[in-house]
């Protein structure tokens, strides 16, 4: 089955009770038994749910595994999972770009708990050889990164991880199972801010952590259901209604996103442009064998002042100013004071994450119009001519 049909057809056929082609929402938080303990496979929505279940079945098949367990947030989806495989003394090593939530999960909850946090360069595979010791548990990658969109080599990070005795986390959000298959790769398990792409429409949080086997999951299983970080079947709903348009949606984001890099490359005002699709990539060969698309996200160091990024990003008309991304509606951020704030301003420095890199989710609108948006604000911004910005302010973030 191809992807483009296993987004409609896998896990998800008419309703046997009715014929309905799509499935209802069991919008309950109990279920009746036949005796004490006795009932059809469900007893209490926590635990299990069909809509929830059903959602399970849709994104492992998407991810070509058979074991998925959904959480209420990307974040909740992580801490399941660190939880369930660090314990004190344990050792886990992740990029030095890594998303914002991630990090401030890792440097406030679980290293004070007595976990080790090693950051590498994950494109170096030396140094990723040299990081990992005998009391590695988790090698944790994000490819392409967020915000910076660095490309590692999956199957090449699997090897050492195994040597090590480690397991792969990949965090798959941005590249999302239609353009990157990281079971395939040699991950142990995957994790998703479900938020993101694969629900597409800027209307839930939601999460997701998948596994090659139920063994490997079911610590993580565990904790959804004793940490209770479900999410309502009514969000399974919307994710099961936004993933059928999956691969349709990251063909019109991977266009609007290469076209817009394209428009960057070479600008004045953008000193550095990270695109995986970009040949100036320094993991665009890479990206080009492991995925079958560059996705959907496009970043830039603006050359200019933190008040002119400020102004740039406060300023343009189709990108939205907000914190997420992957929707069909555009967004621009400025990761160091939003998406990244929580990462100390001299730590972020020494990762390189520059105060005036500027982070775009290019929508599912006009190519034309997009283009046009960032360049028009470029364009304001060389003239001096803003006037009040189209968006508030930025604030502290999260």
């Amino acid at each position: 089955m191809e992807f483009a049909t296993k987004t409609i057809h896998a896990g998800q056929p008419s309703d046997a009770a009715t014929g309905a082609l799509m499935a209802p929402i069991h919008q309950t938080s109990t279920f009746e038994q036949q005796a004490p303990g006795v009932h059809k496979g469900f007893d209490y929505t926590r635990t299990n749910n069909p809509t929830r279940q059903r959602l399970e079945s849709v994104l492992a098949a998407l991810e070509g595994v058979e074991h998925a367990a959904v959480f209420a947030s990307g974040l909740a989806a992580e801490h399941a999972l660190l939880l369930a495989y660090l314990k004190p003394g344990d050792e886990i090593v992740t990029p030095i770009d890594v998303y914002g939530g991630t990090y401030r999960l890792l440097t406030t909850v679980f290293e004070p708990l007595g976990c080790t946090v090693v950051r590498v360069d994950v494109s170096d595979l030396t140094a990723v050889e040299r990081a990992l010791s005998p009391r590695t548990r988790l090698v944790w990658i994000e490819s392409p990164t967020n915000p910076r969109l660095l490309v590692c080599d999956i199957e090449a990070i699997a090897r050492l991880a195994h040597a090590a005795g480690a397991r792969l986390v990949v965090d798959n959000t941005f590249a999302t199972p239609c353009f990157q298959q990281p079971f395939a790769l040699g991950a142990d398990l995957v994790v998703h801010s479900v938020t993101k792409y694969l629900a597409g429409h800027s209307d839930l949080i939601q999460g997701a952590v998948l596994a090659k086997d139920a063994a490997t999951l079911q610590p993580v299983r565990f904790l959804q259901n004793a940490a209770g970080g479900v999410p309502s079947p009514f969000d399974c709903w919307l994710t099961l209604r936004g993933v059928k348009t999956l691969e349709l949606r990251m063909e019109r984001h991977a266009r609007n996103a290469a076209a817009v890099a394209a428009a960057l490359d070479g600008h004045p005002l953008a000193r550095r442009v990270y695109f995986p699709g970009l040949p100036s990539h320094p993991g665009h060969a890479i990206a080009a064998r492991q995925m079958t698309g560059f996705g959907g996200m496009v970043s830039f160091e603006l050359e200019g002042s933190v008040d002119e990024a400020v102004a740039f990003v406060s300023s343009l008309e189709y990108f939205a100013l907000g914190e997420s991304l992957g929707g069909v509606r555009s967004l621009v951020c400025l990761p160091a004071r939003m998406t990244h704030a929580s990462i100390p301003a001299d730590v972020r420095a020494a990762l390189g994450l520059s105060d005036t890199l500027v982070r775009l989710s290019p929508g599912c609108e006009s190519t034309k119009d997009l283009v046009a948006d960032v360049l028009g604000g470029l364009g304001r911004l060389r003239s001096s001519s803003f006037g009040e910005p189209r968006h508030r302010a930025l604030g502290a973030g999260r």
